[in-house]
């Protein structure tokens, strides 16, 4: 039995040379794909997608891959998640872990690693590294104490980041499809949360902390 995978990446080069890797390995085959997260619910909502692992981006062109994470789970879809993501460990994987994602790498991973990955958590198991094991295992408070960011809410991190990008609130507000009002809303609390009191600061703590995108 091969295991089947929905890919879920913005980028159709990646995901065409990804799928290649995949189709390569005699025991994976890769069954649809989706550029976004609204295009990733539409297949297992419509299609009933018959897939075994499904490898998400974070960065999407809609709305955060985590809310794929998290909309999956609400429909209590038992697809094995592994997230691949240019993003850091630090940044984005105990989110991902704790909403459900059964594994965590990032895009420069080893095609070997990959694979093994994706074979152990098609078959019940999970991955993330010793790091991660010991952040899990760290009270949530003395991590938001380390870094400010860490206690933000998924929206608030992907709001902030698109602020820091140089998104108006405007652009904001028609990508994620929520009200000027709701999207400035965000922003106080953010400001509020860091202690800061403009977007400058904003910039600079997210340079600061490798935090642009």
């Amino acid at each position: 039995m091969k295991i089947k995978v929905l890919l879920v990446d913005d980028h159709k080069l990646f995901r065409n040379g990804l799928k290649q890797i995949l189709e390569d390995t005699p025991d994976i085959v890769v069954v649809n794909e989706a550029p976004n997260v609204r295009t990733a619910l539409k297949i297992v909502d419509d299609c009933n997608c018959d897939c075994d692992v499904i490898i998400l981006d974070i960065n999407l062109q809609d709305l955060n891959g985590l809310e794929l994470i998290k909309r999956l789970k609400v429909r209590k879809f038992n697809y094995k998640i592994l997230v691949l993501s240019m993003y850091p460990e630090d940044e984005y994987a105990l989110r991902a872990i704790r909403l459900g994602a059964s594994a965590y790498l990032t895009k420069d991973c080893s095609v070997d690693l990959l694979i093994s990955v994706i074979r152990r958590i098609a078959n019940g198991g999970k991955y993330v590294s010793q790091e991660i094991v010991e952040k899990l295992l760290t009270p949530a408070d003395s991590e938001h104490q380390e870094k400010p960011h860490l206690s933000f809410s998924d929206r608030e991190l992907h709001i902030f980041k698109l602020i820091c990008a140089g998104e108006s609130l405007t652009a904001i507000g028609l990508k994620l499809s929520i009200s000027i009002k709701t999207v400035s809303t965000y922003r106080t609390r953010i400001l509020k949360k860091m202690g800061f009191k403009n977007n400058m600061q904003l910039f600079q703590y997210a340079s600061e902390n490798n935090l642009i995108e």
